[in-house]
């Protein structure tokens, strides 16, 4: 695919035209146009990536992710930018911070349709589409415009920018946009489209809920159940630090392990239930389960990731082991959170104080703490028929008195940036919603002494800026994973009912 500069620009600059010749011939871009509008790069080496407004938004620091290759920005995606600029969310907060990286780099005094360097070794550059000068430089330009007449969308644009880029650099030239949409719009007239991939996981890492099997020999097996300890053998360099497994020797004999900061494989330390004091005591209902308690409870870890499916437990056990550390004094408080994403229609605005508003989307955090702390009734005699008594009002829960001493929140997360959170158990529930940008904002967020849990199914995700491969729990795992200070488990086990386990398994 290779061609000569000169041949290019002697199709696009035609020489003087004649009478008979149209508009459109005179339209035509000029190489010397074009360079002053930002469509050639600095240099014929690496590639031209031209990024789309969502992609910015999802990783403010992007323009130094693309190596030594030429990164091209249309002046439309500036527009959108603007757009979010006021916004007082993660959103708003990464639009200016893209604005303000960009006037750092263009503040040398030099056109940013020319291009500066970036910290990767390559360039970045603005890139000005002008319809009345650029729709008809070619017929791939006109065949473009026929199939997409709409020149006041900013995805036409920028596909049409790109079209330009590649008709004055050698291919590839390609699209980078997290939007499906313009992927296929994009592909329809044959501009190569990718995702950004910087923050993406590995596919086998969301879906392998399995605990790894490790065969060992018998006489091991053995020692590691007296003793409590097994040295890490040979070849398993793949483990990381606080990573569960089984340990197993034959096809009956499995004992769960975890590999501590000392390339040992050490037992659970997990206690027969998890007792609240005037509550309900839970007790572990499957392997999983066991794994996520030994992590929650275990003073040397402050970050757990777990991933698990609709009623695996997922949530009410990281809540139950919080209220018993915050009971034993670990910990001076418990904090339960979730993120604010609708699933399907909005409702529109809800009335009443802030926490009133806030009531329907943390209601699954208040069912696990009615379940947990408030003590189950007890059965007795069948009252005699005959005048029904009139309801209590406003029935205190055992767990309002705490909340209103502070010793548990539950709480959005709309506020917690600027925040800094010491010695608490945070429990942050539905984490697959959120960006990697904010899964960052959280994690900073904790002080000496608190302790992380971040729970999620990477399969039900409603937020539209990510997917079960860029969101925040899995982003989170991925950068994290192999500190001695982080665990993550998986549970793949449904135990709400024989019915939410089928229903989840229905797609």
């Amino acid at each position: 695919m290779q061609h000569a500069e000169g041949t290019q620009t002697e199709h696009l600059e035609s020489t003087s035209p004649s009478p008979t010749q149209s508009n459109t011939t005179k339209a035509r871009l000029t190489k010397s146009k074009a360079r002053e509008f930002g469509f050639v790069a600095p240099s014929s080496q690496g590639k031209n990536f031209v990024l789309d407004t969502n992609v910015l938004l999802h990783d403010p620091g992007c323009i130094d992710r693309f190596a030594d290759n030429h990164v091209c920005l249309p002046a439309d995606v500036l527009s959108e930018l603007d757009r979010f600029k006021n916004e007082q969310s993660e959103r708003g907060a990464n639009a200016r911070t893209v604005h303000r990286n960009l006037t750092s780099l263009f503040a040398n005094g030099k056109s940013p349709t020319q291009g500066v360097p970036t910290s990767g070794g390559g360039s970045i550059r603005l890139v000005v589409f002008d319809p009345n000068l650029c729709d008809k430089t070619t017929d791939r330009m006109q065949q473009f415009f026929r199939i997409f007449p709409d020149r006041s969308q900013a995805d036409h644009r920028i596909l049409a920018a790109a079209l330009l880029v590649g008709e004055f650099n050698s291919p590839p030239v390609v699209v980078v946009t997290k939007d499906l949409n313009m992927q296929l719009k994009a592909k329809a007239v044959g501009i190569e489209c990718d995702d950004y991939l910087n923050d993406k996981v590995d596919p086998q890492e969301v879906s392998n809920y399995d605990l790894r099997r490790i065969e060992i020999d018998p006489t091991d097996l053995q020692r590691f159940a007296s003793s409590g300890s097994l040295e890490l053998p040979d070849g398993l360099d793949t483990v990381t630090t606080n990573q569960y497994v089984l340990l197993q020797a034959g096809p009956k004999q499995t004992m769960p392990a975890r590999l501590n900061d000392k390339n040992e494989f050490v037992r659970l330390a997990i206690p027969d239930s998890i007792r609240i004091s005037g509550g309900t005591s839970l007790k572990p209902l499957n392997l999983g389960q066991k794994c996520l308690i030994d992590a929650l409870l275990n003073p040397d870890i402050s970050l757990v990731t777990c991933y698990g499916q609709a009623g695996t437990g997922k949530t009410l056990v990281a809540i139950a082991a919080g209220l018993s550390e915050v009971f034993a004094r670990n910990y001076n408080g418990l904090t339960v959170s979730r993120p604010v994403v609708a699933m399907g229609e909005q409702m529109g605005f809800l009335p009443g104080t802030l926490e009133e508003k806030m009531r329907p989307w943390l209601q699954p955090v208040y069912d696990a703490l009615d379940l947990l702390m408030v003590p189950p009734a007890t059965k007795g005699p069948k009252r005699k028929q005959g005048k029904a008594e009139p309801p209590a009002e406003a029935a205190r829960k055992p767990y309002d008195n705490l909340i209103e001493q502070g010793i548990i929140e539950v709480e959005a997360l709309a506020y917690i940036r600027g925040r800094s959170i010491p010695n608490r158990f945070f429990v942050l529930d539905e984490a697959q919603q959120l960006t990697p940008q904010e899964a960052k904002t959280i994690v900073t967020r904790m002080s000496r002494g608190s302790k992380l849990i971040l729970v999620g199914d990477p399969a039900q995700i409603d937020n539209p800026y990510v997917d079960s491969r860029s969101n925040g729990l899995v982003y989170t795992r991925k950068r994290l994973r192999g500190q001695s200070f982080v665990a993550h488990v998986s549970l793949s086990r449904g135990e709400r009912s024989p019915l939410a386990e089928a229903g989840a398994l229905m797609m």
